[in-house]
């Protein structure tokens, strides 16, 4: 058997989960339209009975029970409506959380998806994805009402329900072909607008550099070719989308037309009754809206599979890495035992419970990739060697328990759009907030505004320095007031005599507590206890910061400042 393609099992989920919401919103929108769809035939019946009886009673009759319908569509509506829609925007929702929670958790395999890429999945394609829910009631509602529109003209006369139910079949036909055409437009629609979003992040997160060189006018020509490119194609899928409305919408029009021409012809030849004939001009001109929007679902059908099967590309990723089941003990140290991995090369070290080490890279690269390794952006088996927390593999620990026990703060951590205390403290949860502050010199940042912690921060940063925007990050990571904390050069942005206070801040506050800094800064190599030197992949000298100025001459020549 084979298996469904991940986008349908979304599309299927969004639906189970719904299942409630559907069937309610469903029955009500069903009674919307079997109520327009009864008040033609009410007005033939009215013609009928008034022409026959002439009287005031079947009159008043008639406008009660016209009051009875209008009532019901009124109502029916609105609230069909407001089920509908709200399930809608819970189901996208969820989505948009669950695309996110994806999106921030590493993954084994590349899919080829940039960080705007998936913001975009996470936005518009969980939205379009939650249509699903309004679709398949408003599908099955229009059908309901060109089910009872086809009965009511059966009745009166079977040519009449044959020739709908002719029509309708052939309308969807030819539309389920084109709605196809749909699909495959909006789908590389959808990937084009991702690419351009990707393409601005790209360019936010490196404006400073591009002023820096002057390459603003080559990376605004690459942006425009992107852009274009998304234009070029919404253009096409704006019309398609066009040719299938007029398709539709002339195709519904000769049905009509046809209905009400045959209608005549039957009621000229005596076939059927004068309230006969005004009932199937009246369906004739009703039938039109829910056969438009009968057709026009399959169109929302396949958006909604397009965008759902975006979604699958981060949703369907592997893991990184198996998650174990165990957590770390409480305090513990760090053990790194003959890791292999890019630059490593039978790197070996220990970082005793409590203690505070810092780590002087001779290449860069290499404090990038043991930082990688520590931080579970590299799976176990994609490395050879072993990594120990507390005692205990990385492989053995969930993702969640290791992160929590072992922070590893990146040189380039992000900075979010909120304010200075909910990046530093983004839970609400920290009972370090103002150390961390005091630690990190980020109190004259504070002092400057009259706001102070609550002073608005912009996306990344974009109102602060480089060196504000590095003890802010610092700040959070201390914050987080982790058992393990490695930090990847944290003071790089900082003015000597700042960093030197940085690093005499950061030893006390995490005093007791396991501490690695990967650095070349002799601020932080002088505060810490012992200094590691890594140099070709591996631990070739350790020592206090002092000794090894005045014996490793190449250690001197690497940090001396």
């Amino acid at each position: 058997m084979q298996r469904p393609r991940p986008g349908a099992d979304i599309l299927r989920t969004a639906l189970r989960r719904n299942a409630g919401a559907v069937v309610r919103g469903t029955v009500l929108m069903g009674l919307y339209q079997a109520g327009e769809t009864a008040f033609p035939i009410a007005l033939g019946l009215i013609v009928e009975h008034t022409m026959r009886d002439r009287s005031l009673g079947s009159l008043g009759l008639s406008i009660a029970a016209l009051a009875v319908i209008i009532t019901t569509v009124s109502l029916s509506w609105r609230f069909g409506m407001r089920v509908l829609q709200k399930a809608n925007t819970t189901e996208a929702h969820l989505w948009r959380v669950r695309v996110a929670a994806c999106g921030l958790q590493p993954v084994a395999r590349d899919v080829g998806l940039k960080s705007g890429e998936v913001l975009t999945i996470a936005t518009e394609d969980a939205d379009q994805t939650a249509d699903i829910v309004e679709v398949v009631p408003l599908l099955i509602s229009s059908l309901v009402a060109v089910v009872v529109a086809s009965v009511a003209l059966g009745l009166a006369d079977l040519r009449l329900g044959l020739l709908v139910i002719a029509g309708t079949v052939a309308i969807l036909t030819i539309l389920s072909v084109m709605s196809g055409r749909i699909g495959e437009s909006t789908r590389e629609q959808q990937a084009r607008v991702a690419r351009a979003g990707a393409k601005v992040a790209d360019l936010i997160s490196g404006l400073r550099p591009l002023h820096g060189f002057g390459g603003n006018h080559a990376a605004f020509l690459s942006y425009r070719k992107v852009s274009a490119d998304a234009r070029r194609q919404a253009v096409t899928v704006a019309r398609v989308n066009g040719v299938y409305a007029g398709t539709a919408l002339a195709l519904n029009a000769v049905l009509a037309v046809v209905v009400t021409l045959t209608a005549g012809w039957l009621a000229y030849g005596g076939h059927i009754t004068i309230g006969e004939l005004v009932m199937a001009v009246g369906l004739a001109q009703f039938i039109m809206e829910p056969l438009k929007m009968f057709s026009e679902m399959p169109k929302y059908v396949m958006m909604a599979r397009a965008s759902a099967d975006r979604m699958a590309l981060v949703l369907a990723a592997p893991p990184l890495t198996a998650q174990g089941r165990g957590r770390p003990a409480a305090g513990g140290g760090l053990d790194i035992d003959s890791v292999r991995y890019g630059t490593l090369h039978g790197l070996k070290f220990q970082v005793r419970a409590g203690e505070f080490v810092a780590i002087a890279a001779y290449q860069p690269r290499a404090a990038a990739d043991l930082a990688s390794v520590l931080g579970v952006n590299v799976p176990p088996h994609a490395y050879g060697g072993v990594v120990r927390v507390s005692g205990r593999e990385i492989g053995e620990l969930s993702v969640e328990a290791l992160r929590e026990h072992m922070l590893v703060n990146p040189y380039d951590g992000e900075i979010f759009a909120g304010s200075l205390r909910t990046n530093i403290d983004p839970s609400g949860t920290s009972r370090m907030v103002a150390e961390a502050v005091e630690a990190s010199l980020l109190t004259d940042v504070v002092a400057l505004h009259r706001a102070g912690l609550d002073h608005s921060v912009r996306d990344r940063g974009a109102n602060l320095s480089g060196g504000q925007r590095q003890r802010l990050s610092l700040a959070r990571a201390l914050a987080a007031d982790s058992d393990v904390l490695v930090l990847h050069d944290p003071t790089t942005a900082v003015d000597a005599v700042t960093e030197q206070l940085i690093a005499r801040n950061v030893a006390k506050l995490r005093r007791g507590r396991t501490t690695v800094v990967l650095t070349s800064s002799p601020a932080l190599l002088d505060a810490a206890d012992r200094v590691l030197v890594l140099d070709d992949g591996a631990i070739t000298a350790e020592g206090t910061h002092r000794d090894l100025l005045a014996t490793d001459e190449a250690y001197r020549m690497a940090v001396a400042r």
